[in-house]
Formats: C-alpha cells, structure tokens, sequence
C-alpha cells in the first residue's frame, strides 16, 4: 500500500497551518491516483496524489475552481479546492471531504441544470477549453472553435480517432461517420455550457442533507446535452435526476441520435485506455451512426 511520506506530510500541514494530522486513512481515488482521507483537529480533507508525470491534478483544480463558479449552492456541492503542489512531478490536490449517502437525486438534477444555465448566461462565444485536459489517462485537446460541430469533430473525435489501433476503422468510413455527424448536428442548436464532462455514476454522489455533489470533472466549454448523453451511457441516474434537469433544461428533437453521437467520444476513449471489449462497442457505434 503506497503512504504519504513525512516530508509530504510536513509540507501538507505548513501549507495549511496546522499540527499534525489525527489521522491518515487511505480510501478509494479511483484508478489514476491515490488518495486518503486526512482528518485534523478541526477539519477532515480529501487528498489526491499523482505521480504520472502529466498534470491530471492540476487540471482536475482547475475544472473545480471554475464549475464552482455557476452552482447554486443550496442544490449542489462542488468540493472546494484547499491546497495544491507540485514538486517533483508529485502533485497533491486538498480538496474538502465530503459526506455521501444514499438519498433520492432531485437536488442533482436540479443543481446540474442551473450550473448548466448559470455557466451559459455568462454568455459564452466559443466552445473548447483554453487548457489541456485529460479524459481518464488520455490527453484531452485544448483549443476553441466558433462552431459546436467544428469543435465536437476537431478536439473530442478526431484526437481519439488518430489514436485508435491501426487499421481499425478504415479512411472511407471514418470520413463517412464525419459526414453522419455534421449532418446530425447541423439541424441542432447547441446550448454552450461549462460541462462536467466525465458525468457517470462514479463522479457523482448526494450528501447528508440531500444536496447533489459532483466531483472527478474533465470539463470543456460544450453543449450541454453531453453531460447528460453520458449519463446513459453505464447508467446509474433515477428519473428524478432527469424530472429535475428537464424543468430547466427540456429536451430537444433529435437528442436519442445525439445521445449516440456524443458517447461515442467515451466509447473510443474507452477503446484506446482499455481496448477489449471496447473495440466492439466502438464497431456498434459506427454502425449505429451510418444508419442515421
């Protein structure tokens, strides 16, 4: 089991002002980084280390400092960012610990919708993200386009095509899955949100007081539609999440096409991490979309 060095320790407590901690509790980060619950006197925090030698975490402060910035505080929690370093090509994120419980979904619903709504009356121009990113363990395009279909195909799909397995998909139809896209799309006017952007079951939770609580984003400046595509795609959200989200966000013609179209950018980035099975759910993909 990997532990938190002394000096690591030493540094954490400087940083905050505080003794020693009470405890130190490895507990579960996902499958890029360790991390611990670390209690002190009078404050318990979450710590994430990386020592992949990219900046996951970084990114990961970087998405929260700016979700943060649309929620409704009543409906939804996004733990706040405390503390981050980076020595060595060591980073460690504090964030708060939060208190999860199982409790009916409403308040997430809710609260995804309005940070959806607040983050677009902030009246953005352009769709893509002005930081590289990741997406699991792969690399997620920075950049910016004045068109959603143009940003959607040159940030998101055409980065993970040119990394799939060679000879997978030929030339022919991944130009005529480009054109089934654009099609698509063309007669959608998109909602450019701030996206969670990696919106399943496991980057969700609700807390003691039944507020929704989102964490682990991969966000990027998007339609919103996205976010909630990937909810359906390993399931795990009640109809009240979606009762909720609807009363300010209704649905639009088209979204059971879009709803394909926009997982498939997971389903690759499925297949190029893990590959497997994957790789025929991406062939189900395809042929899904040329059928449309």
């Amino acid at each position: 089991m990997q532990k938190l060095s002394p000096i690591e320790i030493n540094e954490i407590c400087k940083e905050l002002g505080e003794t020693y901690p009470k405890s130190i509790e490895q507990v579960h980060g996902g499958d890029i980084h360790s991390a611990w619950k670390v209690e002190f006197a009078n404050k318990k925090l979450f710590l994430k280390r990386n020592d992949r030698n990219k900046k996951f975490l970084e990114f990961e402060k970087y998405c929260l400092q700016n979700l943060r910035k649309h929620i409704n505080q009543n409906h939804l929690i996004i733990p706040e960012v405390i503390a981050f370093k980076n020595s060595k090509n060591i980073e460690i994120l504090l964030i708060e610990w939060i208190d999860m419980q199982k409790f009916d979904q409403k308040n997430l619903g809710k609260g995804l919708g309005e940070m959806h709504l607040n983050s677009n009356e902030s009246n953005p121009k352009i769709f893509g993200f002005p930081v590289e990113g990741f997406i699991g363990l792969s690399d997620q395009k920075k950049g910016w386009e004045n068109n959603w279909i143009d940003c959607f195909l040159n940030l998101r799909i055409t980065p993970q095509l040119s990394i799939l397995k060679s000879n997978f998909i030929d030339k022919e139809t991944i130009n005529k899955v480009k054109e089934k896209i654009t099609l698509e799309l063309l007669n959608h006017e998109p909602t450019n949100t701030l996206v969670h952007g990696d919106l399943w079951s496991g980057n969700i939770g609700v807390d003691k007081s039944g507020k929704g609580v989102l964490f682990d984003p991969a966000s990027w400046w998007a339609d919103n539609e996205v976010d909630i595509a990937m909810t359906k795609l390993f399931g795990g959200f009640e109809k009240e999440f979606y009762d909720e989200y609807h009363k300010i966000f209704p649905l639009k013609k088209g979204f059971e096409n879009r709803i394909i179209i926009y997982n498939f950018y997971h389903v690759l980035n499925h297949a190029n991490i893990y590959g497997g099975g994957y790789f025929n759910q991406v062939q189900d993909y395809l042929k899904a979309i040329l059928k449309m």
